[in-house]
């Protein structure tokens, strides 16, 4: 039940946000997972929640990576190619992460996905 409200709460959440709100609660929620698995490290549960919370990330970089390589994003060239740039280093680092797992390696990932989001939520003038 319980995932159920937690589905139809986001369903509504997309269809109420704009384009850079929608970005911004997605990347708080790639921030969020992987923060709460650094939070709770020793659980049993670590290796299964750090996978969905990579993957997610992944999935959300991946979109970016996709939409800043359109030549028809109106985003200036200059931002765009410091956005993939700043991908390529996430997708490195969630590959180390897998690889060899580590709490503190979680840390960058977390600050970028919060920061990025926090740029999103601000006026753009």
């Amino acid at each position: 039940m319980y995932q159920n409200a937690a589905n139809a709460y986001i369903n509504m959440q997309k269809e109420s946000l704009s384009g850079r709100e929608l970005e911004a609660s997605v990347l708080s929620r790639a921030g969020i997972m992987l923060k709460q698995v650094q939070e709770n490290w020793a659980e049993s549960d670590r290796d299964q929640k750090l996978l969905e919370a990579v993957k997610f990330n992944q999935k959300v970089w991946s979109f970016f990576q996709a939409e800043l390589s359109d030549p028809e994003n109106p985003l200036p060239k200059k931002l765009r190619e410091d956005i993939l740039n700043l991908s390529i280093f996430i997708d490195k680092r969630l590959f180390e992460i897998m690889a060899y797992p580590d709490p503190e390696k979680l840390s960058i990932v977390i600050d970028i996905d919060f920061n990025i989001a926090a740029g999103l939520r601000t006026n753009p003038e």
